[in-house]
């Protein structure tokens, strides 16, 4: 018979999956305030004692401003979309949310950007002079 313990991180990951599923529903189509706009849940990642959920999120424009302001209504609106969470998911403890930025996607377009950049670079060094024709 296999250990208990070893079943709970996989439980784990899909409790997380479904609530990454799930918060994605309730702010696309329940939560209401005009500050959250179009955004993007790309992970969540719980406390194996799932009382905190840390939910990762991205969006179209990443500007301070408008980050800021869907941080917070992404914050005042925790307690609602925890209660709704809640009618859906059956799990003895329902974890607080807690809403920041992913800028991994931004990091990764510069970094694919260097790169490209220093390819470019390397290849116009490495590029020998034309040959020139003989004159015979």
């Amino acid at each position: 018979m296999a250990k208990h313990s070893k079943s709970i991180p996989v439980r784990g990951v899909r409790v997380a999956d479904q609530i990454q599923r799930d918060l994605s529903e309730i702010i696309a189509y329940e939560l209401k305030d005009p500050r959250v706009g179009m955004v993007t849940i790309s992970e969540v990642q719980l406390t194996p004692d799932y009382a905190h959920a840390k939910v990762f999120f991205t969006q179209l424009k990443d500007d301070k401003e408008s980050v800021k302001n869907t941080l917070d209504g992404l914050s005042k609106g925790a307690g609602y979309m925890r209660n709704l969470l809640g009618k859906r998911l059956h799990i003895h403890t329902l974890p607080q949310l807690h809403f920041i930025h992913d800028i991994s996607t931004a990091r990764g377009m510069e970094m694919s950007l260097l790169i490209d950049q220093a390819n470019a670079t390397r290849a116009a060094d490495a590029e020998p002079d034309a040959p020139k024709p003989d004159a015979e």
